[in-house]
């Protein structure tokens, strides 16, 4: 039986892939294709113009779960032109397959998918110096998991790990 996801612990890298897809935001995004260490998160996004047209993609990628924290209010506090085109890819290695979040009354919240769950867990650290748990996104009808005992309450349509 497959034993579930893994338990993140201090210090261990999270590779994540973040793709952001809008409409008419070559001016919203510029930026963030220049790294800038004033930003809460670590990275630069590259855009994704299949056939050297302009594109309305952008990707990046995260090596380490603290690099990308705050990138989501980062985003939604962009000047999109069209923010009902705005969706978020994320895909952190230990997921099962990209989420996807979508601009609502000004923020970005994650849409659920059919068939999947995210899995939050109390693991075995508490130091407030490690970066808070992305939770892990997983498909219901791949394989048997054994979900891992999760935390209590909140609102989790934000990974605080974003």
């Amino acid at each position: 039986m497959d034993p579930g996801p893994a338990v993140m612990l201090p210090g261990m890298s999270r590779i994540a892939e973040v793709i952001v897809l809008a409409q008419d935001a070559d001016e919203a995004m510029e930026p963030l294709t220049r790294y800038d260490d004033s930003r809460s998160w670590k990275g630069i996004f590259y855009a994704m113009s299949p056939g050297g047209n302009y594109g309305f993609g952008w990707g990046a990628e995260f090596v380490r779960v603290g690099s990308r924290t705050g990138l989501l209010r980062h985003l939604e506090s962009l000047p999109w032109p069209r923010p009902e085109t705005v969706q978020v890819l994320i895909h952190d290695e230990e997921d099962d397959c990209f989420g996807l979040w979508m601009i609502h009354d000004g923020k970005l919240v994650e849409i659920p998918l059919p068939r999947t769950r995210r899995a939050y867990w109390s693991g075995p650290y508490d130091d407030p110096g490690d970066p808070p748990d992305p939770g892990v996104l997983c498909r219901t009808d791949s394989r048997p998991i054994e979900w891992p005992e999760e935390n209590e309450g909140g609102d989790r349509s934000r990974p605080p790990a974003w």
